[in-house]
């Protein structure tokens, strides 16, 4: 589904992430890395695990705020199954985040990669599935 060597995020496929060299995924009683529902942001990588449901919720933003991010990015999954509501975008807007870009994962990575490769403070909430 995408695929960039130069990465940071060098593949995703449905439920799978190779970031920096690194698998990332989650399945049946198998978990790999971060599993299949990321966080990236300048401090490094984890699993975005308070992402429950498809419709997000501030409750779920987390760990983005409070290292310097301009940008965040939310890929709302393979298929573009989570809903954002507007609610929750003026929510990461008043908490300093002043760009809030959702896509499809694939294209939430891309765009990742390339914010990131420009130096630019950039962090990324992706729904691997969906």
């Amino acid at each position: 589904m995408f695929t960039d060597k130069q990465g940071p995020i060098e593949a995703y496929e449905f439920g799978k992430f190779v970031i920096n060299g690194e698998e990332h995924y989650k399945e049946g009683g198998r978990k790999a890395g971060a599993g299949k529902d990321i966080r990236i942001t300048p401090v490094g990588i984890s699993e975005w695990e308070e992402r429950k449901g498809h419709m997000l919720t501030p409750e779920m933003i987390t760990g983005v705020f409070r290292n310097d991010v301009e940008t965040l990015i939310i890929g709302m999954g393979a298929y573009g199954g989570l809903e954002c509501p507007d609610s929750v975008s003026d929510y990461i807007k008043a908490n300093g985040i002043s760009e809030v870009i959702l896509e499809k994962t694939p294209e939430a990575c891309r765009i990742y990669n390339e914010l990131h490769r420009k130096g630019k403070p950039v962090a990324l909430l992706a729904h691997g599935t969906c």
